[in-house]
């Protein structure tokens, strides 16, 4: 993707170490949150100190820690809800007014632009955001790790395929950006993570499915 002018901010809140992401257009002072979930006034006082008004919340996929703002907000802003098409089914009363996002869908927040990428495996919808060289993973992949597959919608093939099909296939100069605070590091290129992230450099799915345990 082209390089944009972004305001970009990671932020851990919760007692599960999630990381929720803002993202703004500097020149329209437009911005959307990834995951918007713990904090409420938290979240608000991020973009209200910075002049960004919230135009969209992105979701990663639909478990509750990621997403446990999103009708709060959703009542107090006119944000857009954007989630994968095949996470949608699998929400409760908000999802009528979800926009549902398929694979390369581009999402535009002023005048940034942000792909999605469908990553299915930790749950059917997951997706990843993509704008410049970066990308912001959810639960799909953690830095050294991956997500869960045992829970509703998880399935252990879809995610081999989801990380050796589609992430790995980025540039080694991709900052990898997490769901969760889990490593020694915020964030890493996924150059360093093709070679010491053990689902990343599994070459077969029983390879996966036998480190999954």
């Amino acid at each position: 993707m082209k390089k944009q002018d972004v305001w970009f901010v990671q932020k851990e809140l919760g007692p599960m170490q999630n990381y929720v992401y803002f993202l703004g257009d500097p020149h329209t002072r437009k911005a959307a949150v990834i995951d918007p979930a713990w904090d409420q006034d938290e979240v608000e006082q991020t973009l209200e100190s910075q002049g960004y008004t919230l135009e969209a919340m992105l979701i990663t996929h639909g478990h509750p820690d990621h997403i446990n703002l999103v009708e709060a907000l959703a009542h107090k802003t006119q944000a857009k809800i954007y989630m994968n098409k095949n996470e949608i089914p699998w929400m409760g009363g908000w999802k009528e007014t979800a926009i549902a996002t398929d694979d390369q869908t581009v999402i535009e927040i002023g005048k940034l632009e942000i792909s999605c990428m469908h990553t299915p495996g930790h749950t059917e919808g997951s997706q990843c955001f993509l704008f410049d060289q970066n990308i912001i993973t959810g639960d799909t992949l953690f830095i050294d790790g991956c997500g869960r597959t045992d829970l509703p919608g998880g399935n252990s093939k879809k995610l081999y395929e989801s990380l050796s099909g589609k992430i790995k296939n980025l540039p080694d100069q991709t900052i990898m950006y997490p769901g969760h605070n889990y490593a020694a590091h915020k964030h890493i290129d996924l150059g360093s993570q093709k070679k010491s992230n053990p689902y990343m450099s599994a070459l077969t799915i029983d390879d996966f499915i036998a480190m999954r345990g």
